[in-house]
């Protein structure tokens, strides 16, 4: 007996110590358990350039917090572990955010959620623009900054921030007045890099309600508007400066694609219908001057523009939302007409105000092949009272159109959405030419607005505030966001290059940063 213990005892021995010994063997850093490796990539020094989203800005600031969690510093720390170097970031000054521009307040501080919505955090930003910070860095991210700004001079130079011409993030850290992003990032010799540049190309015609005026052509960042959307042939230019003199050494990258902008919250939140039921006189006063104009209209051989609105006690059983009133710009101008037919009933005053008021008015459409967008910043205005214009034709929303930038109507969504299908097809040809890693960011934002992305457990939705993907500015990922984002990258280059790192956990990650950091 004593003897079959000891036989017991030694194969008990050798099992252990097989599985010890199996167990030592798999690499928790990597993606599939065995050794972390590199692939054919080299990271040992990674740079990375883009606009806010690569600076890790979000809740409306860049701030010490979301720098440290933008996705190329992610990245870079899973890089580390396969030889890759230092990655300096331009840390702003505090947690607070915003800039300062000879002391004078220029960006204000980010916002938190108070429990019942996004609120500004206390505390006066102390990052001043000219303290001019000593590099070199490896972060390129610069907040605002569109294609076309990665290749233009003095886009650095702190004259040119009051008008402008230049850009206060970049700033703090371009290595002289008259230098490029391109250029300081070509300098740092990398061996790997990442760019996800375009998104503002659109974004801000798209977040000013289409005010913008298309140009094309022109790169001088003082002169070429703001809001406009870029011309496709100036982008694709531009985006094959960056990756040929990105790729000209040799060095291997990942590239990603612009998502549509109607992907985040900062155009879904708000519903185009969210005017409750109207006192019964109000919806009959409204419908029999809507109405009339419909006639007009199909009269002329036009289509109508306004629907019948509900009252709130014509229906008990139910509870109705009416579609908000909008100003549309793309549509005829038909205010002389309005005026003509309601100057015999409401005398030539009236009528003529009424006439300007609705020449260009419709109501908001939420059909899938026409939709309107109202803005996030538009639930301000809904339902308020429009200084100076008479009653009752002096509700926002109801019956006083809400403005062209507080809206992205279904032409200017078109318009948005041909860029950004232009812009990808170049980023995506370029990628394929150059042999680089590609991360179809369209595709995964896509997916995260429609049903949710299921990761670590974690659904990614862009649900306003609880939706775990976007910060309280509606545009900018969350905390979680990022990291999904950094995974994305992740898997795109471990197809590519043959590594196998394994992705950052989501839970790890804040869906929102609390007020005190």
């Amino acid at each position: 007996m004593i003897k079959n213990f000891k036989w017991l005892l030694l194969v008990s021995l050798t099992f252990v110590a097989c599985t010890s010994d199996d167990e030592a063997g798999i690499d928790t850093n990597s993606s599939d358990g065995l050794p972390l490796t590199a692939g054919t990539a080299d990271f040992s020094k990674y740079v990375s350039l883009g606009n806010s989203l690569t600076a890790g800005y979000c809740d409306g600031a860049l701030f010490i917090a979301g720098q440290e969690g933008s996705y190329p510093n992610l990245l870079s720390q899973r890089f580390a572990l396969v030889g890759g170097g230092e990655f300096k970031i331009p840390f702003m000054n505090d947690n607070v955010g915003g800039l300062l521009l000879g002391g004078f307040q220029i960006q204000g501080p980010r916002l938190y959620f108070n429990g019942t919505g996004p609120a500004t955090v206390s505390g006066t930003p102390t990052t001043e623009v000219s303290n001019i910070l000593t590099g070199p860095y490896n972060n390129f991210g610069v907040p605002g900054a569109k294609s076309f700004h990665l290749v233009a001079p003095g886009y650095g130079n702190v004259a040119g921030v009051a008008s402008g011409a230049s850009n206060p993030y970049f700033v703090r850290f371009a290595s002289s007045p008259g230098t490029t992003v391109l250029a300081d990032a070509v300098a740092q010799s990398p061996t790997f890099f990442s760019l996800w540049i375009g998104n503002n190309d659109v974004l801000s015609y798209a977040t000013s309600g289409g005010t913008g005026i298309n140009q094309s052509g022109n790169l001088d960042p003082a002169t070429y508007g703001g809001n406009d959307i870029t011309d496709p042939n100036v982008f694709a230019s531009v985006y094959s400066t960056l990756v040929n003199e990105l790729t000209a050494n040799g060095a291997k990258g990942v590239v990603a694609n612009i998502p549509y902008v109607t992907s985040v919250p900062f155009f879904t939140t708000v519903p185009t219908n969210p005017i409750p039921g109207l006192p019964v006189a109000s919806a009959g006063q409204l419908n029999t001057l809507f109405g009339g104009i419909n006639a007009a209209l199909a009269g002329a051989g036009l289509p109508a523009r306004f629907v019948t609105l509900v009252a709130d006690d014509a229906n008990p059983a139910t509870v109705e939302s009416n579609p908000l009133l909008i100003k549309d710009e793309s549509l005829l101008n038909i205010s002389s007409q309005i005026t003509a037919a309601l100057t015999p009933v409401l005398g030539a005053p009236t009528a003529g105000y009424l006439g300007v008021l609705y020449g260009q008015a419709r109501h908001a459409s939420s059909a899938a092949a026409s939709r309107d967008y109202i803005l996030l910043t538009a639930r301000s205005v809904i339902g308020t009272t429009q200084t100076g214009a008479p009653a009752p034709f002096n509700t926002i929303g109801v019956s006083y159109p809400m403005q062209d930038n507080t809206t992205l109507t279904a032409s200017e969504t078109a318009e948005v959405k041909t860029a950004t299908d232009a812009y990808n097809a170049t980023i995506l040809a370029l990628a394929n030419s150059k042999d680089l890693a590609f991360v179809d960011a369209n595709a995964a934002l896509n997916q995260v607005a429609n049903g949710g992305l299921v990761y670590n457990g974690y659904t990614m939705t862009s649900t306003y505030v609880t939706g775990n993907s976007f910060s309280l500015d509606g545009v900018h990922p969350s905390p979680k966001g990022y990291a999904l984002i950094a995974n994305k990258f992740l898997e795109a280059i471990n197809a590519k290059y043959g590594s196998n790192f394994k992705g950052v956990n989501l839970g790890q990650y804040q869906i929102l940063f609390p007020a005190m950091l």
